[in-house]
């Protein structure tokens, strides 16, 4: 038998396809490689520290080498004040890098004053009880509605009216996120502080997050710290990334918000620090971050002044650490700080009866506690020169964030 002969237009039109072919996927490769130069180019690069001062609204940017414990003035960039619907003067720093709102209605701090803190990791307004979370092995990327995340943050403001704090630290505070609908959640909690100073520092801040399927997008967000008395300084201190490039280019810029508070009969300042340190790590960003934390720290306690450190630590204190919950095998697990690395002149403080965070492996409506992950890892650190009254965990049933609110009563002490 005969073979036949593939013809002519047979092989012109196979090697048209293989050139399309490879035309598309030259294509695609040019796409994707602008598209990631366009990430590298617009990747969120904050100075060192930046210093945000009330009312004046002057920006200083410094560089800071925590590996040598030094710092040196590296320029400065130009204010941007203006005035919004609220009674308040508003000022922004590079990027909005670091925001400070200032009211007119602060009061006066002075020692032997008692202080209620409160500090919530709110999960963004999208991490309620419905929730679970591919990072932490669940299947949800895109976690909440857009009326969830509405009803989770009235959830949110309602607790903390009730809680009548005098200083508020909020982690996962969305500014203009995809993955909570474009919500500016500063601007939610402004609106019901109205009387307080504000100051927001950004830690998360990417055009376009290309990471799983469906992709994260758009991310700005940030941490958030109101105040009943007058700041009178605020600033961002970029803590030691973990990550390094790409990776870098459109993960967390973990830092220190730090809020400079005067104290009328003193010399003395009380330096707030809100934070949020780093999670899905090896460990030893968390370690790097930590001794970041305690240099900080120990340089404003070295001046005289009262420090307290609250927020989201990722991490247990060791002196609870019989009161952690044992982790479950293949679920995220927390690190731990060594508490007798800060010495003497410094309180590790939890709540070790009530778990302060959960898994988001699965939802947690519905769920039975027994078998259930929990977390202790959110909690405060205070200066010796603060004694504390109170520390204690609001048990809300993780119903609108994934962390609960950790209260902190506080007495300055006079000397």
């Amino acid at each position: 038998m005969k073979k036949k002969k593939r013809g002519k237009g047979q092989h012109s039109f196979g090697r048209r396809m293989l050139r399309l072919l490879g035309l598309l996927l030259t294509g695609i490769l040019i796409a994707a490689a602008v598209f990631f130069l366009f990430l590298c180019i617009t990747e969120f690069k904050p100075a060192d520290v930046i210093v945000l001062t009330a009312r004046t609204g002057e920006v200083q940017e410094h560089a800071v080498d925590f590996s040598q414990d030094n710092q040196q003035t590296s320029g400065s960039s130009e204010a941007a004040g203006s005035g919004d619907e609220e009674p308040k003067l508003v000022y922004y720093a590079k990027d909005k890098a670091l925001q400070m709102s200032c009211s007119e209605h602060t009061q006066e701090l002075r020692t032997g004053q008692l202080m209620r803190i409160v500090s919530w990791n709110t999960g963004y307004g999208a991490l309620g009880d419905n929730a679970d979370f591919f990072m932490d092995g669940g299947t949800h990327v895109y976690t909440a509605s857009r009326s969830r995340v509405e009803e989770n943050l009235l959830a949110i403001r309602n607790e903390l009216q009730q809680l009548s704090p005098d200083v508020i630290f909020l982690q996962e505070v969305d500014t203009d996120s995809a993955r909570s609908y474009r919500t500016d959640e500063s601007a939610v909690f402004r609106a019901v502080y109205n009387s307080m100073d504000m100051n927001l520092a950004l830690n998360f801040k990417t055009m376009f997050l290309p990471y799983p399927l469906p992709p994260i997008g758009k991310v700005e967000s940030g941490i958030m710290t109101l105040s009943s008395y007058r700041i009178a300084e605020a600033e961002r201190v970029q803590l030691p990334c973990p990550f390094k490039w790409p990776v870098r280019v459109v993960n967390l810029k973990r830092c220190l918000l730090l809020s400079r508070l005067p104290v009328a009969d003193s010399t003395k300042e009380v330096v707030l620090i809100n934070l949020h340190l780093e999670a899905f790590d090896d460990g030893e960003g968390k370690i790097a971050q930590t001794k970041a934390l305690l240099s900080v720290m120990e340089s404003e306690r070295e001046k005289g002044n009262y420090v307290i450190v609250g927020g989201d630590f990722n991490q247990t204190f060791s002196n609870y650490e019989d009161r952690r919950p044992e982790v479950q095998e293949g679920l995220w697990t927390p690190g731990m700080i060594d508490a007798s690395a800060f010495g003497d002149s410094w309180q590790l403080l939890m709540d070790g009866s009530t778990p302060s965070g959960r898994s988001l492996d699965r939802p947690y409506e519905g769920a039975e506690d027994t078998g259930f992950q929990f977390y202790l890892i959110d909690g405060f650190i205070v200066s010796d020169n603060v004694k504390v009254n109170a520390v204690a965990t609001q048990n809300l049933g993780f119903r609108a964030a994934d962390h609960n609110p950790v209260v902190l009563d506080v007495e300055l002490m006079q000397g």
